[in-house]
């Protein structure tokens, strides 16, 4: 049975909108966009959902800790489940916090590691070879509680689109 292993923050959680501090829900598996996709791939695929909310490309996040860091959590994810057929990674999102100062260059050079991460010849092997599908994140609104640290994030985040597609037709991958 092939298995899809979807690689993302609260987007691929399927966290909802967050309307006050310690606020948690979560859209139900009808609802999920990596459900939704495994009920297009059919019965004979299987899921691991991998969503983290506050999960960056490659950032330690001071105030939610260094486990947010995207690269140790993909090469944790692959190392435990597996073997894989299909890889999703769409990150980006919190990169575009305001505390780290990022361009939209500095969240494509996390993204070129995660990629790098998921081509390497040590986890390919362990999943006897595996396809990664980049998609990039949908572009941020900055609204509500959470508006200050993502001041600036809806420019910034509208450019991902772009800068993932020089970097993911050229090297194999897909994008969406």
């Amino acid at each position: 049975m092939p298995t899809l292993l979807t690689f993302g923050d609260s987007n691929t959680h399927g966290t909802c909108p967050i309307v006050a501090q310690g606020d948690y829900r979560r859209l139900d598996a009808k609802t999920r966009w990596p459900c939704v996709a495994k009920e297009v791939l059919g019965d004979k695929w299987s899921l691991i959902e991998e969503g983290l909310p506050g999960r960056t490309t490659c950032f330690d996040d001071p105030i939610m800790g260094s486990f947010m860091n995207g690269w140790m959590g993909l090469k944790i994810a692959l190392s435990t489940h597996g073997p894989i057929d299909l890889l999703t990674i769409m990150l980006g999102t919190n990169d575009c916090k305001a505390l780290f100062g990022n361009s939209a260059r500095d969240i494509l050079g996390g993204i070129s590691g995660l990629l790098a991460i998921s081509q390497s010849t040590d986890l390919q092997s362990r999943h006897r070879g595996y396809k990664t599908l980049l998609i990039a994140p949908p572009p941020i609104v900055v609204t509500g509680i959470f508006s200050a640290s993502f001041y600036g994030a809806d420019r910034l985040s509208e450019q991902l689109g772009d800068l993932y597609s020089e970097i993911a037709i050229p090297v194999g991958h897909r994008i969406l």
